[in-house]
């Protein structure tokens, strides 16, 4: 019986014995009505308490002891801007968050002190082993996968609490972001410098191995693109056999010798005798040049005139090689007042 119902159960005994007492002596009782009135007034209270408490049913647990039983303790504090280290060295995190824990009970075990640092520690652990996994430059979704794995309440090493994170924020110090956006920049460039030489590679390969090994390799090369002009490739035998001969610093195979003499003999009287309807070797060489894919402005095309000017220079073409030179690699035009400086460098004017 509760202290409630010990003090209802006085109070309506007092009460009726009141009651009882004024009416036995209004009504003038006799002498043994009077002991048998104490004995209901003692018997009564105590049945109607009884048939009460079967009414209302057993209750399992008493109000007295959820009046006096401890509350579960449960708090939170916020961490800002710790350092979590990453994958790479010298990157590190930066994290913010609100760590919430609770007390759990140890048998025979004594009060934490400060549970606000144990629960901290606890959850910078299960931060630190995520983050030190991952590279600094994926920060967005590190912070996702933390917020899943710090979302649920874990014991920490000692057993004396339970805790967990939320509001999480993970970043990268501006600095560092900056320097990862740059080496980004830096490897998408060296990808496409990659892939740029090994297509200049590749062509070199195939013009060299391929199309220049020989003069024949050249012809059949020089026929699969220009198979109507068949007259024009025999013309143009002693110039393939010239840049073939140029590709592989080889010389000019003999058998193909006099036919180069007597081609460069007829260019020769062509500078010497009144031009003729027909194609110089200026012509013969832009169109072997074209056929090769080197158009106007190319480079290569004045770098190869220049080495078969200096083959023709060899053979006493002096003519014939300097209209190469001239037509492929004209000579610079000086700035105007080149020609008037001092030659002694001196600007005094004396």
């Amino acid at each position: 019986m509760t202290t409630a119902r010990k003090t209802t159960t006085v109070f309506l005994t007092v009460l009726c014995g009141l009651l009882l007492t004024i009416t036995g002596l209004t009504q003038r009782w006799p002498l043994w009505a009077w002991p048998v009135t104490a004995v209901l007034l003692l018997a009564l209270p105590m049945a109607a308490a009884r048939v009460a408490a079967r009414r209302r049913g057993s209750i399992p647990v008493d109000f007295e002891e959820q009046l006096t039983a401890t509350p579960v303790e449960r708090t939170d504090c916020h961490v800002n801007r710790v350092v979590l280290p990453s994958l790479w060295d010298d990157y590190s995190f930066v994290f913010s968050a609100t760590v919430r824990w609770c007390l759990l009970e140890r048998p025979g075990g004594g009060p934490v002190l400060n549970p606000a640092g144990l629960a901290v520690d606890t959850v910078l652990a299960r931060a630190r082993a995520v983050t030190e996994q991952r590279e600094p430059g994926r920060a967005s979704l590190v912070r996702h996968e933390l917020s899943g794995a710090l979302s649920r309440m874990y014991a920490d090493p000692t057993g004396s609490l339970q805790a967990m994170a939320d509001n999480i924020s993970l970043a990268l110090p501006e600095p560092d972001q900056q320097r990862l956006d740059r080496l980004a920049d830096v490897r998408k460039d060296k990808a496409v410098w990659e892939h740029q030489r090994k297509y200049e590679q590749s062509r070199r390969q195939y013009l060299g191995e391929d199309v220049l090994k020989d003069t024949g390799s050249a012809v059949v090369w020089w026929l699969a693109r220009n198979e109507e002009q068949v007259e024009q490739t025999v013309s143009d035998l002693p110039l393939l056999a010239q840049l073939t001969s140029a590709a592989n610093d080889t010389d000019i195979p003999e058998r193909l010798q006099n036919l180069m003499a007597q081609h460069l003999g007829e260019a020769a009287d062509l500078n010497t005798e009144e031009p003729a309807p027909g194609h110089t070797a200026t012509d013969h060489l832009a169109g072997l040049f074209d056929a090769m894919g080197f158009r106007e402005g190319d480079v290569r095309r004045p770098m190869l005139a220049r080495q078969f000017a200096e083959l023709l220079t060899e053979q006493d073409r002096h003519e014939t090689a300097e209209a190469l030179r001239f037509h492929f690699d004209p000579p610079e035009t000086a700035p105007p007042g080149d020609d008037e400086k001092p030659a002694d460098g001196n600007n005094d004017g004396f």
